[in-house]
């Protein structure tokens, strides 16, 4: 088909030019993807090229003794440049461990590419992070997934303050969690003959939301990538040694992680990126380091992101300034720049089709939707798991949605229509959902907005199983708040012959009452940021359980609401502020979410408003 002149190509100097023989400048970057989401076939033909190298010999990975330490027979590493271990005495073999250094585009041996460690190889494992002085680990595999032990976990739970891994003693001084990924503060302690102590600190970055079979988002890859380096620093200023890379093989997704970050390193030194020439590269230094098609254009499609959007963060101190900046119009193009960020936003908006959103469109689920466009993705929607009678499915409109340091904090639905209150209260008890928050206030009495909680002090039942009994309320300016028990009636056979007890559920459901129908924005910002103080605080006291969000039609209003807060955590957490990507983030699963510029432009105005008013404060209440 290349040949046929189906797809013409930019001549080079008289020879057709299909794949890329130097690194290609940043400005050009974009229209290079352009050109191969129109011919698909250019990833494969690079791809294939690029794998078909010239293997080493792999003697030491394949010695009797050593083959038991291997994952997966695959992903071993080549003689020339595997690590090669100080042995134990009288240990044969005891120098194999199965890790191999790679290159980044700058700088020799940038990393050790590693198989997660076994319960065998775990000693093996911590003798080389103490001997290559490893400057930090970067793990990118969930320690189980799919039934399977992907990699054991290799540092002490948060039950046991520290392990011995042979010599060394292994401690965790820290966690931080994060959405898509925790970081935790390591101390190494390596006792040589009695007395002697020499003591280490090391940082593991460990990304827990990428399943072995897809591809994680670009967004959140870019925003782990940006938290290792602020560490680890660049190729010009690290002492220390290599970073230490690992999934569950040392395969596919180490590759795809090294890809990006040694194209990114190149691209601050020399403004190009080098994909099709790195890959060379990897498959040269290990086996399976980007196993799939699937995963290379991942990689495209991330450095992409990275050209496209730029940086988007910035310290919060620089709030004020960076909101002045952007509302001045471009004399060019008549468009300021929250309006340039959100025309990228919605240019990268994921779009679904209705194969991903079966469940919704299926027949006996259509009544259940309030609009047959704003259907959730399957992959993405809670599935309901009390059996209320065999006319009940397990779907409600409902939609995930990540916040800054859980992932699925939020649960995003619509008002429930007259006949699916009961799904309404499922969702709520199935996912012991610690709160429920309401921005909207139909009129009274009203048949297209039927209430779904207990207005008054009695008791009230919700389908057939659910009763709900009110406890307590208290009502403030703006603000409503109540707390509920959740009754549930066991009416499965199954169940019952089983024993099986459902216990009452306490929720606490808070209504913001100053947001008018018609209204884009609330009459109010400090009410709707004391609502989320409220509800964190409630939080608090609970098991930070998710958040169900609830507006009129499950759309408008809520992106508002979990936005900020994702960005508010964001300002208390790190100083910073980066309402692109939480809006970006929040899109993901739902994208109608943040649907025009006034939401857009408001999500920075409550931030503003947060900050000037209530940070401090609640960062003395931290304290």
């Amino acid at each position: 088909m290349l040949n046929s002149g189906l797809i013409s190509f930019e001549e080079n100097n008289g020879v057709m030019s299909t794949i890329p023989n130097k690194p290609i400048p940043l400005k050009d970057f974009p229209k290079h993807c352009e050109q191969r989401r129109k011919f698909p076939v250019l990833y494969k033909v690079e791809f294939q090229t690029a794998i078909k190298v010239e293997t080493h010999s792999c003697r030491h990975a394949t010695k009797p003794d050593n083959k038991e330490k291997n994952q997966n027979p695959k992903c071993i590493p080549y003689d020339y440049n595997r690590v090669v271990l100080d042995p134990l005495e009288d240990v044969p073999d005891s120098d194999y461990v199965n890790a191999s250094y790679v290159d980044s585009l700058l700088k020799p041996n940038a990393y050790i590419v590693a198989q997660g460690p076994t319960e065998t190889t775990v000693n093996d494992f911590w003798r080389m992070i103490w001997q290559e002085k490893a400057s930090c680990i970067v793990m990118l595999t969930k320690t189980f997934d799919f039934i399977k032990v992907m990699c054991m976990q290799y540092w002490p739970s948060a039950k046991v303050k520290s392990e011995n891994y042979g010599d060394l003693n292994i401690s965790v001084k820290k966690e931080e969690e994060l959405a898509n990924f925790h970081i935790r503060t390591i101390r190494i302690i390596y006792k040589q003959g009695t007395e002697e102590e020499e003591e280490r600190s090391l940082l593991q970055f460990h990304y827990t939301e990428w399943p072995c079979h897809t591809c994680p988002f670009s967004n959140a890859i870019l925003e782990f990538r940006r938290r290792v380096r602020a560490v680890v620093g660049s190729y010009r200023t690290s002492q220390e040694g290599p970073i230490v890379v690992h999934c569950n093989d040392g395969g596919g997704r180490s590759g795809v992680y090294l890809a990006i970050d040694a194209n990114m390193e190149l691209a601050e030194e020399e403004d190009s990126f080098d994909v099709f020439g790195y890959l060379k590269m990897l498959r040269q230094s290990r086996k399976g380091l980007i196993e799939t098609l699937e995963q290379y254009k991942f990689v495209y499609d991330t450095l992409e992101e990275f050209v496209v959007c730029g940086t988007s963060w910035f310290p919060v101190k620089e709030l004020s300034q960076r909101l002045k900046q952007k509302s001045m119009k471009d004399p060019l193009t008549k468009l300021n720049e929250y309006q340039k960020e959100y025309q990228q936003i919605c240019k990268q908006t994921p779009r679904f089709t209705i194969g991903d959103c079966a469940g919704g469109h299926r027949g006996d689920n259509r009544e259940k939707n309030r609009d047959v466009l704003v259907v959730p993705p399957d992959n993405f929607r809670p599935y309901l798991t009390s059996f209320q009678g065999n006319t009940f499915t397990d779907y409600i409109n409902a939609v995930f949605v990540d916040g800054y340091t859980k992932p699925r904090e939020y649960i995003v639905t619509e008002w429930p229509l007259k006949h699916t209150p009961g799904d309404f209260w499922s969702l709520v008890y199935d996912y012991e959902c610690s709160a429920v928050v309401v921005l909207c206030v139909p009129p009274k009495g009203s048949q297209q907005y039927p209430s779904f909680w207990p207005e008054g002090r009695h008791s009230k039942k919700y389908g057939p199983v659910f009763t709900i009994d009110h406890i307590s309320h208290n009502h403030y300016t703006n603000i409503k708040t109540w707390v509920f028990r959740m009754n549930k009636k066991i009416v499965s056979l199954t169940e019952l012959m089983a024993g099986v007890k459902a216990p009452p559920r306490n929720v606490q459901l808070f209504q913001l009452t100053c947001w008018p129908m018609g209204h884009r924005v609330p009459t109010s910002t400090n009410s709707l940021v004391e609502l989320m103080n409220m509800v964190e605080r409630w939080r608090q006291r609970t098991d930070y359980g998710p958040v169900v969000v609830v507006s009129f039609d499950g759309r408008g209003r809520c992106g508002v609401y979990c936005a900020a807060n994702a960005c508010i955590e964001q300002v208390i957490q790190h100083g910073e502020v980066d309402i692109f990507q939480a809006v970006k983030t929040v899109r993901r699963h739902r994208p109608q979410l943040i649907e025009n510029m006034t939401e857009y432009k408001y999500c920075y105005d409550l931030v503003l408003h947060y900050v000037l008013h209530y940070l401090n404060k609640d960062m003395k209440e931290k304290k």
